[in-house]
């Protein structure tokens, strides 16, 4: 039977892309789901099976496996799941399988099909993960900005630069066009056929200025200018560089190279080509492409736990390649395992900037001698992981680590440790380590570890006081007079940290929400949201602060994607500097909803202790 009631319209007010519908529309969509409960341990679809819709989890867990029983994922609430088979051929591409008791919405195919066709917001969330048909990514290309496709402040030359010395630069910088500006108004545009054409075929000198043959007052665009603008001008005039101009300034360059290569890139291709890598340089080609794919997201206006996740996606591909690759080189695991990630990995929440901090938690069964199989299968993907550009762990929290590398048995004595004594290395030891998620191996490894952990560390009404305390050390860059306390030395002068004054505040105190709620996820958005739902936090402060974590949040990513445009590697640095009064009033505005719940939060340690 379907569930209409007020709780399930509010849910889905509450998951993205529903969040994006009218109330009429929103209100009608809620009435065509139906709602079901499942124990745990039940099989919702097996691969190949037909699958009449898409399924939306409300509450409780699912895990998603291939075809070799390989873990996929783990959906907690208000993730979906079973919309590429369904949209692919009507048949699961998966099979899913309920890990707690669990409340299951399904949504029927014909009015997922409705919802794509008709809003533009679902038609990106939902496509996300298929193979994107041609037509599908020239839609997307079309409806972006110039402003979000052109490469920024592209080399120039004058009109007095010689030929050979715009060859020379072309060559040197493998472009084939430069732009000819006089002060910053551009003038013309210099191809490499001009230079073939125009000089080299008419035995002109290399002296000739580029004055002399350059296409004057070329074709040009406003950043504000559509894709679709680049395309039709490109095919009517027959050109392959198109300048970008703002008041007759050069501000940036667009080549038909840039829209082959947006063209070609998308999370799914990623995801496909780290799977088929046959070796680790193969997988370093593929996550070369990640700063690409995220400027492309965030140009398309992504959420940024949409775009987070899709990036976090590819280093989960890579790593469960890494670790089959490791299995052909030494043969099968002499008794089970489980390859787990912790920090932004765990919480799926990777940005163009991350390290490794993962671990192994193997079966109890393992011997001694089994031990030095573990040694050499986490120094293998640890140093495929590096290589791939997931930089080793600075703090050395990787399964290399012999501390991190061991049967569950020592994980329970780790975790009951860390809750009994809750010293300061303990406070930083849970921290990371309560945001473990499994990648690859045997799920039931970690599944019953975490319930029981959870569970005890909630009851310690000193550790989660200790917790509490650890969460508020890392401080939201506010100054006086509604300033920002900005780093006041150093490369990043002027900067604010991004990261650690305005992410990891949050995380840190979603974290502990989840430690005393007892609530299994570990992405801090989702967590955040089940702690509303659970009551731990008021529907006011919660909304409050996960618009606050929404703000910092993409802010932080459109920073990188920015960074990433002018050809530098993304980093967690911005300039307030760079952002409008607009933006800036509501970052700080952000930043004084973050120190007001930390606040709150204090209180109640004060209370605990």
């Amino acid at each position: 039977m379907p569930d209409v009631s007020p709780k399930v319209l509010e849910f889905l007010q509450s998951v993205h892309p529903y969040d994006t519908l009218p109330l009429d529309e929103l209100t009608r969509v809620a009435n065509s789901f139906c709602r079901n409960e499942f124990a745990a341990g039940t099989v919702i679809y097996t691969e190949g099976e037909p699958i009449g819709g898409v399924w939306l989890v409300k509450s409780g867990t699912v895990e998603v496996t291939d075809t070799h029983g390989a873990l996929v994922s783990i959906l907690n609430p208000r993730n979906s799941f079973g919309e590429r088979g369904l949209l692919r051929d009507g048949r699961a591409a998966t099979t899913a399988t309920t890990t707690s008791d669990a409340v299951l919405l399904q949504l029927p195919g014909g009015e997922l099909r409705h919802l794509i066709a008709n809003f533009p917001a679902f038609e990106r969330f939902f496509s996300r993960g298929q193979g994107q048909n041609k037509l599908g990514r020239q839609n997307d290309l079309a409806t972006l900005k110039v402003a979000d496709l052109m490469v920024r402040n592209p080399l120039s030359a004058t009109p007095s630069t010689t030929a050979q010395e715009a060859a020379r630069t072309l060559r040197e910088h493998r472009i084939s066009c430069v732009p000819v500006v006089e002060g910053e108004t551009l003038v013309g545009i210099v191809t490499t056929r001009d230079l073939s054409g125009k000089v080299l075929a008419e035995g002109r000198s290399p002296d000739t200025p580029l004055a002399e043959f350059m296409t004057r007052d070329p074709l040009s665009l406003d950043p504000s200018a559509l894709g679709s603008d680049i395309l039709h001008m490109m095919l009517e005039h027959r050109i392959g560089h198109v300048p970008v101009t703002r008041g007759g300034k050069l501000v940036g360059m667009i080549t038909q190279t840039d829209l082959t290569r947006f063209q070609a890139i998308s999370s799914a291709q990623l995801v496909r080509d780290a799977a088929n890598a046959a070796t680790i340089d193969e997988l370093a080609e593929v996550t070369a492409r990640i700063p690409q794919l995220l400027m492309q997201l965030v140009g398309a206006h992504n959420a940024h736990d949409v775009v987070t996740r899709l990036i976090t996606d590819i280093a989960d591909t890579v790593t469960r390649r890494l670790l089959r690759m490791a299995e052909d080189e030494f043969g099968p695991a002499p008794v089970p395992y489980l390859w787990a990630a912790c920090g932004s990995q765990g919480r799926q929440e990777q940005t163009g900037v991350s390290d490794q901090d993962n671990c192994l938690i193997i079966d109890d069964s393992a011997t001694p001698d089994d031990m030095g199989y573990f040694t050499r299968l986490a120094r293998f993907v640890s140093d495929g992981l590096d290589a791939a550009g997931y930089f080793y762990c600075p703090g050395d929290m990787m399964a290399t680590n012999p501390r991190w590398c061991q049967p569950v048995s020592v994980w329970r004595r780790y975790f009951s440790g860390w809750i009994n004594t809750p010293s300061t290395e303990a406070q930083m030891l849970a921290s990371v380590m309560f945001d473990l998620r499994p990648i690859g191996g045997q799920v039931s490894l970690f599944r019953d570890l975490q319930a029981e952990t959870l569970e005890a560390a909630s009851k310690n009404s000193i550790f989660v006081a200790h917790m509490v305390s650890n969460s508020i050390k890392h401080a939201p860059p506010l100054g006086l007079l509604r300033g920002f306390a900005t780093i006041r030395s150093g490369e990043h002068k002027n900067h604010v940290d991004m990261k650690h004054g305005g992410v990891v505040p949050i995380t840190d105190l979603a974290r502990v929400y989840a430690l005393r709620g007892r609530i299994p996820a570990a992405n801090t958005r989702a967590r955040l949201l089940a702690a509303e739902e659970a009551g731990i936090i008021s529907v006011s402060g919660a909304r409050d602060l996960i618009e606050a974590y929404d703000l910092i949040a993409n802010l932080r990513l459109e920073n990188q994607a920015t960074l990433v445009r002018m050809g530098r590697k993304p980093d967690n640095f911005l300039a307030p500097s760079d952002l409008s009064d607009f933006e800036r009033s509501h970052l700080r505005d952000a930043f004084v909803v973050v120190r007001t719940m930390q606040s709150a939060v204090g209180q109640i340690a004060g209370t605990l202790g």
